[in-house]
C-alpha cells in the first residue's frame, strides 16, 4: 500500500518507515522544513497548511507528530508546544482527510498517535480500552489529541489510535535516558517503585501499527504496550542486573519533583495498561515480557551519541 507518514524522523518513525519499505509499501513522508528527497512533502500544522494532492492517492496515514514530554523542563511554552505538537497535526489531518472521504478520495486508513497517559495515575487497576480517562496534564493532552480525530472518523475514514505506552529501544527513548542513570548508579527506583509501567519493544511497537494498518476493522483506542506490564521497581533492577550496576537506592519523589518539575508527577503515576485489542485481534509478540524487550534492546545497543534535540515533527519517545 501506499503510506503516509507524518513524525517519520522520530524514534518509532523512522523505524516504521524501514519496515514499510521492507515489506514492499510506498511511504511518503510529512515534514515541516523544505523538502530535500523526492519522498517529502511539506506542510505546517500550525498554519493549517497541508496540500490534499499530498494525501490523495495514499492508501493509509500513519501520524506519530508531537515533541518528545520528557525532553524539557515543562514550562508554560513547552507545556503549550507539548499539546500543540499533537493537537494542531492531528485536527489538520482530520478536516484534510474528512474533505478527501467527501469526494470519495484519499486514504481510508487512519492510525494516530496517542500515549497511556491518558489514563493518568491509575495505581493497580487493570487498564483496558475500555477504561475512561485520568486526570492531569498529560490525560488532558491525550484525551483532546484522541478527540481531534473524529471530523474523519465521522466522515467515514477508518481511525485508530495509538494509546502506546514506554518504547525501549536499543538508542534513543527512554532506555537511554535509565541507561545513563543506571550506569551511573543512580538507577534505583523512582519513588516507591511500585508504580505500574507499560513498555513494548520498538520492534513489537512497529509490529502493532502494520498489524493495525493491515486491520482497517479494527477502530477506536488500542493500547500499543506489552502483554505483562510490571513495577518500575522491577524494570530498574533488570537493568541493573544487565549493566551489572547496583539499583538500590532510590529516587525520593521529593527530589524527582526538584530536578524534573511538573513531570515527575507523570514518571511516578501507575498504569497498568494491558492490550486487549491487539491480543484479541491475533497480534503475536515478538518480545512478549520485558525480558525478552530488555535482552533484545541491550544486546544491540549502539555507541553512545550526542542526542539531537527533538525537532517539532518528530514522534517522542511516547511517554505520554
Amino acid at each position: 500500500m501506499h503510506v503516509v507518514v507524518a513524525g517519520a524522523s522520530g524514534l518509532i518513525g523512522s523505524a516504521l518507515v524501514d519496515a514499510l519499505r521492507a515489506r514492499g509499501d510506498e511511504v511518503t513522508r510529512l515534514v515541516r522544513r523544505e523538502p530535500t528527497r523526492a519522498d517529502e512533502r511539506q506542510w505546517d500544522p500550525s498554519e493549517g497548511a497541508l496540500d490534499p494532492a499530498h494525501l490523495g492517492d495514499a492508501d493509509a496515514v500513519v501520524n506519530l507528530c508531537g515533541v518528545g514530554v520528557g525532553d524539557h523542563r515543562w514550562t508554560s511554552s513547552y507545556k503549550e508546544l507539548i499539546r500543540s505538537s499533537r493537537v494542531e497535526s492531528t485536527t489538520l489531518l482530520a478536516r484534510t482527510l474528512a474533505a478527501l472521504a467527501a469526494q470519495d478520495q484519499g486514504p481510508t486508513r487512519w492510525l494516530n498517535a496517542s500515549a497511556v497517559g491518558y489514563y493518568g495515575d491509575r495505581g493497580d487497576s487493570v487498564l483496558s480500552e475500555t477504561s475512561g480517562p485520568g486526570d492531569g496534564f498529560l490525560a488532558d493532552v491525550c484525551r483532546d489529541w484522541e478527540a481531534a480525530t473524529a471530523e474523519a472518523a465521522d466522515a467515514g475514514v477508518s481511525v485508530a489510535v495509538l494509546r502506546t505506552g514506554i518504547v525501549l529501544a536499543p538508542d534513543g527513548g527512554a532506555l537511554a535516558k535509565l541507561r545513563r542513570l543506571t550506569r551511573a548508579g543512580l538507577g534505583g527506583p523512582l519513588g516507591s517503585g511500585k508504580q505500574w509501567w507499560p513498555t513494548i519493544s520498538l520492534v513489537d511497537e512497529v509490529g502493532a501499527i502494520l498489524h493495525l494498518l493491515d486491520r482497517p476493522e479494527i477502530t477506536g483506542p488500542v493500547n500499543v504496550v506489552g502483554p505483562a506490564p510490571i513495577p518500575q521497581r522491577d524494570l530498574a533492577h533488570m537493568i541493573g542486573q544487565r549493566l551489572h550496576r547496583p539499583t538500590l537506592i532510590p529516587a525520593p519523589s521529593p527530589a524527582m519533583r526538584l530536578v524534573a518539575g511538573e513531570f515527575a508527577d507523570d514518571l511516578l503515576a501507575s498504569q497498568r495498561a494491558i492490550p486487549s485489542v491487539l491480543l484479541g485481534s491475533g497480534f503475536t509478540f515478538e518480545h512478549g515480557t520485558l525480558s525478552d524487550a530488555l535482552t533484545w534492546a541491550l544486546e544491540l545497543e549502539q555507541p553512545p551519541q550526542e542526542e539531537p534535540e527533538t525537532p517539532a515533527d518528530d514522534s517522542g519517545s511516547s511517554e505520554a
